[in-house]
């Protein structure tokens, strides 16, 4: 067996992301802070209020926090800057994840870990040794092929190249997720078309869009066989994750931020175990297989390899939006939870329950539990399915809170 020594990082739109990456078996969690982040537009953004709860919870089942504040400043988000990393260290947020030098520099000067974003595009050794005067890990650029990955690891071993802490830098790339069409997320599309900039957070997504070519001259329209030619495909490595892991990473990272718990617990759970299969000698196609078929229940473009085994360029999506197997429908919330008997009650606000639905319930402190109906009790006694405005009760093993949101799942095709 090897030794284990690599780390999965799961994104946290929201509270219950975060108790679903937990779930899920995460090492790290990474998290935005209102508009200094790069999903500024994502509605599910913590507060500054939130952090000190977010660094309890997270302290408590071992798991390390990054805050990413990672987007273009200017002169007049200096403060909010510092009000934000004053914020984290007090906190004892792990490490912030920057790009521009005067969120790296005021970091530093608090005492604060800092994490290199994708965002400054790390492509070579030399530019490792420059940031290593910063920081402690380094996210590579999204472009890099699993062998210059490995040729930026083994000088790091080799030179013995530390960082402020004293340890050697930590490599950090992205495993799992959505690429952008633009070099590590650099994108003016939506600045140029909608004064919405993506490297503001506020990108609207125009790129996953259907465009025509046009010959603006004559008027001709060019044939192209798939409309969607900037939308990326989402990136996969669950199959070749062992050789990610030789690579010398020592994080693995997965996107999704804007994503919900289930995706965000399915995903981390199936990276975790094949990195652990990994370690233990275990890692099989057949394996890799079965947790891909897993990761495409929940949303997904499709998934391609990315640039880490060599390929030169994307694979584009043929459709709109989410190619996931399964589709959630909202069906109620949480009332409460009888602990005694092991008993949720919910109230039926949308669509219908029944005997046999697969469900999973959602929430901050309940993270995602996912099972599977086997009785429904109502005020009428033992039913087949409850409808709009019942109150019913359903065993569950674990406890859920008030408010809790309950989704039945269905096939997508329906």
């Amino acid at each position: 067996m090897k030794k284990q020594n690599v780390e999965i990082m799961a994104p946290a739109g929201g509270f219950d992301s975060m108790m679903a990456a937990i779930q899920g078996g995460a090492n790290s969690i990474y998290f935005g802070v209102e508009q200094l982040n790069m999903r500024a537009r994502a509605t599910m953004n913590f507060g500054l209020e939130d952090i000190k709860e977010v660094a309890e919870t997270c302290r408590q089942h071992n798991v390390r926090t990054y805050i990413t504040l990672n987007t273009i400043i200017y002169d007049h988000d200096l403060t909010v800057v510092k009000t934000i990393v004053n914020a984290a260290k007090d906190a004892g947020i792990t490490a912030i994840i920057a790009a521009d030098q005067a969120v790296i520099a005021y970091a530093r000067s608090v005492g604060m870990e800092v994490h290199i974003s994708t965002q400054v595009n790390v492509t070579n050794i030399e530019t490792v040794k420059f940031y290593s005067l910063f920081c402690d890990t380094i996210v590579l650029a999204r472009e890099l092929s699993l062998t210059q990955v490995k040729k930026i690891t083994d000088a790091i071993e080799h030179e013995q190249i530390k960082g402020p802490s004293g340890r050697l830098i930590e490599i950090e790339i992205f495993v799992h997720g959505a690429l952008c069409m633009a070099v590590s997320g650099k994108c003016y599309l939506s600045l140029h078309t909608h004064n919405s900039s993506a490297n503001r957070g506020a990108c609207i997504q125009n790129c996953r869009r259907t465009y025509k070519v046009i010959d603006e001259e004559e008027g001709y329209e060019l044939k192209i066989d798939n409309e969607y030619i900037m939308s990326a495909q989402d990136l996969c490595t669950i199959e070749f994750i062992d050789q990610v892991i030789d690579s010398g990473v020592t994080v693995l990272k997965i996107e999704g931020r804007g994503k919900g718990p289930e995706y965000v617990k399915t995903v981390t759970e199936c990276y975790r175990e094949a990195a652990d299969a990994y370690f233990e000698g275990t890692f099989t196609a057949e394996k890799a297989k079965v947790w891909k078929d897993k990761m495409e229940q929940v949303f997904n473009r499709g998934f391609w390899s990315g640039y880490y085994l060599g390929q030169e360029l994307g694979e584009w999506t043929d459709t709109s939006g989410s190619k996931a197997k399964m589709r959630k429908v909202y069906i109620g919330k949480g009332n409460k939870y009888f602990t005694k008997i092991g008993v949720a009650e919910f109230q039926i606000e949308a669509h219908n329950l029944s005997v046999g639905d697969a469900v999973i319930i959602t929430g901050p402190t309940t993270g995602l539990i996912e099972t599977k109906i086997e009785e429904i009790h109502t005020q009428n006694g033992a039913v087949s399915q409850a409808v709009k405005g019942d109150i019913c009760s359903i065993k569950l093993e674990k406890p859920i809170r008030k408010s809790d949101k309950l989704y039945k799942l269905v096939s997508a095709a329906e």
